[in-house]
């Protein structure tokens, strides 16, 4: 049986968790977002994404 959650997903929940658990202030998530938003359009995008996608097909178990 095969589950898939988006990445975005997780990463808002994580998010979520420490504004409400950890005393995160709201502003600094909004911050960190905008900072990824910034760095999609870098020349290290290309890296990010394949480290990104490299770090989850090594949790999911499935990497070459």
């Amino acid at each position: 049986m095969t589950v898939t959650l988006p990445l975005v997903l997780v990463l808002g929940l994580f998010a979520w968790g420490a504004i409400k658990f950890l005393g995160v202030r709201t502003w600094i998530v909004v911050l960190v977002a905008l900072f990824g938003f910034w760095l999609s359009d870098t020349f290290l995008a290309p890296a990010i994404e394949s480290g990104t996608r490299s770090g989850v097909d090594v949790i999911n178990g499935t990497h070459d």
